[in-house]
């Protein structure tokens, strides 16, 4: 396998996504390195914070400024980016300041956003701490908050100066929230790595027990496979809307549940429906949707949704959702293991009946 950072290209230049066992131990010495001679404040969720600053995630642990915000998908709100920045601002933090994201979606979203708005944008480095923003939500540069009518609604495309993936931590991480973060992988090898995805196949059993080994293996072949696709489409103006395999189902089955539902469990029934859609569509042949499925059940995700909820409500949160057009609902669809349908700029609509039928696959 290979070694040393993945680097990321975007229009300004690139930056390293380190995959490293024990990285954030390096925490402090990278920030040096990449935020040379800025006024660093690390921005977490409380629970994250204090994990850092007793030294649980790495020694020796953070000793510089620090702020925090309530753990949990609601913390990803206006209200919250608002007194962040009122925060700064009372503090004095100018121009020549810089954030650390350190946490799990939520803290590289939200801190990701203050980021590139603060001072109409200061550099920022990501260190994730979940499986799920390792592999997907620290890397291309997407930030942003929730609203009322949907999820990332209000945000910026603001990269980082870097990325630190420390694999260890995911030992502190609880199982659920642990398996929550394959399913992205999984839609990493069902959108562009067959191989990928067949190696996951062959080391299940060894992901779930968070082999330290395996679980590097897995972040630096998602973030590969993530690189290459932002690198080409930094703000998603093509190709890169096949990362969204499996969300268009996700994000509205998180809102009708009221985000109750894990946003990795909400992708592996999204991509479950969504590979379903396919075959119907008839993009993709039979039994791309058992395959996947498969996999999903085997890495201790749902495929069935455990509460009921009316396709009207999914339909109705699934017409906010950003990729579509002239009030069509759009879906980046599967064709074959790593193959993608390039539609109409990689997305493609699809008729009412056909998407019911589909969610009756999860329902």
């Amino acid at each position: 396998m290979t070694s040393g950072p993945v680097l990321v290209r975007h229009a300004l230049g690139h930056y390293p996504v380190y995959i490293e066992v024990g990285a954030l131990a390096r925490l402090e010495e990278l920030v040096a390195e990449h935020l040379a001679g800025r006024r660093t404040v690390v921005v977490a969720d409380a629970t994250v914070l204090e994990l850092l600053q007793t030294g649980s995630l790495g020694r020796p642990p953070w000793s510089g400024e620090a702020l925090s915000f309530p753990a949990g998908e609601p913390s990803k709100s206006r209200e919250e980016w608002c007194r962040l920045t009122d925060v700064l601002l009372a503090r004095g933090f100018g121009r020549d300041s810089a954030l650390v994201a350190l946490g799990g979606g939520v803290a590289g979203d939200l801190a990701g956003f203050v980021a590139a708005t603060y001072m109409r944008g200061l550099p920022y480095l990501q260190a994730p701490t979940t499986l799920l923003a390792m592999l997907d939500a620290s890397v291309g540069g997407k930030t942003g908050v929730d609203t009322s009518a949907g999820k990332n609604l209000v945000g910026a495309f603001h990269p980082p100066v870097a990325v630190v993936a420390d694999p260890r931590v995911l030992h502190t991480l609880p199982e659920r929230e642990f398996r929550s973060g394959l399913a992205e992988a999984v839609k990493h090898g069902l959108i562009a790595g067959r191989e990928y995805f067949e190696w996951m196949e062959r080391e299940a059993a060894a992901l779930l027990a968070r082999d330290e080994a395996a679980l590097t293996r897995l972040v630096r072949g998602s973030v590969e496979i993530k690189a290459e696709v932002v690198s080409g489409d930094e703000r998603e103006a093509g190709r890169r809307a096949i990362l969204n395999a499996g969300h268009t189902v996700a994000h509205a089955l998180e809102q009708a549940t009221g985000y109750g539902l894990p946003h990795g469990e909400a992708v592996a029934l999204g991509l479950v429906t969504e590979c379903d859609l396919a075959e119907r569509l008839e993009l993709a042949g039979t039994g791309l949707r058992r395959r996947v499925a498969s996999l999903l059940e085997r890495l201790g995700l749902p495929i069935r949704l455990p509460v009921p909820v009316p396709p009207e409500q999914l339909l109705a949160a699934m017409a906010s959702d950003k990729k579509n057009r002239v009030r069509e609902i759009r879906f980046a669809l599967p064709t074959s293991l790593g193959g993608m349908d390039e539609g109409e700029g990689w997305t493609r609509a699809a008729p009412e009946a056909a998407i019911r039928e589909a969610l009756m696959a999860i329902l």
